[in-house]
């Protein structure tokens, strides 16, 4: 998660990870967060649809990992609240002995984390480390005491790295750690963009509310945070698109997400 934060719950400054919680039926947010949430909705009704879609395309990409590329290592940065289908829940129940580390530094994602922490198998690893994204090499010290390194790792920023201050320090986080996790790893990585204006202005608006600002960016500076690493099929795009089964009905229309999974060489 962004910088900002201490280890006091603010009740009354609206937080990015509460307003999604809020946007997914969840229980953990504050008033100020259902105030801020609502306001959102009313400038771009299709958030909402961006949070499922978002959730549907984490069980997607862990799942293919996991059941088809033989990841069993699994490091979920900017994890967020809790929901339903988390990472640790998806991997662990393709490969009971996955290792998950979860990343955040938010109090409230932090109080919650004891209650996840006891739905992981008996053979598989479940936690959680408290770190700043903006802090890449505390994160990779302090995975390192848990994850093997030697062995292929899932990297995972998940809508978060909008949140980066500014593109070049959104590049240096997703490099310094892809490039400390071995070849045959790989990066999952989506953000929101600028192609829907109601979506740039409600981010905008966001921002006034005290809340640590988000930028969305273009499709081809989220396309070149990918640069030098192997994409998988379908490649760059919407993430509502990736892998989606026949069984699930497609969008009357797109969102404004986009991201890829992709492998280092």
């Amino acid at each position: 998660m962004p910088p900002g934060y201490n280890t006091e719950i603010r009740t009354d400054i609206p937080h990015s990870a509460r307003i999604w919680n809020y946007w997914m039926g969840g229980q953990d947010n504050y008033d100020i967060d259902r105030q801020v949430g609502d306001a959102s909705l009313e400038i771009d009704p299709d958030i909402g649809a961006m949070a499922t879609e978002s959730r549907r395309f984490l069980i997607r990409s862990v799942g293919h990992l996991a059941r088809d590329r033989g990841i069993s290592q699994f490091l979920d940065i900017g994890t967020g609240l809790p929901t339903m289908q988390n990472t640790h829940e998806v991997a662990q129940s393709i490969v009971p002995d996955a290792r998950i580390v979860y990343v955040d530094n938010d109090p409230l994602v932090l109080t919650h984390a004891r209650a996840l922490l006891t739905s992981t198998t008996d053979e598989g690893v479940t936690t959680y480390i408290e770190a700043d994204f903006n802090n890449p090499e505390q994160i990779i010290d302090e995975a390192r005491n848990i994850l093997n390194f030697t062995q292929p790792i899932a990297v995972m920023f998940m809508g978060v790295l909008g949140h980066a201050p500014t593109y070049d320090e959104l590049l240096r986080i997703v490099r310094t750690i892809v490039a400390a996790v071995p070849s045959g790893s790989y990066l999952i990585y989506w953000d929101g963009t600028t192609d829907s204006p109601y979506y740039v202005r409600m981010c905008a608006e966001y921002a006034k509310s005290g809340g640590v600002p988000y930028y969305p960016r273009t499709q081809d500076e989220l396309r070149t945070v990918f640069d030098g690493l192997e994409l998988l099929e379908p490649g760059f795009g919407p993430i509502a698109h990736w892998r989606r089964p026949d069984t699930e009905k497609p969008l009357d229309r797109e969102i404004a997400a986009f991201g890829a999974v992709a492998r280092k060489p």
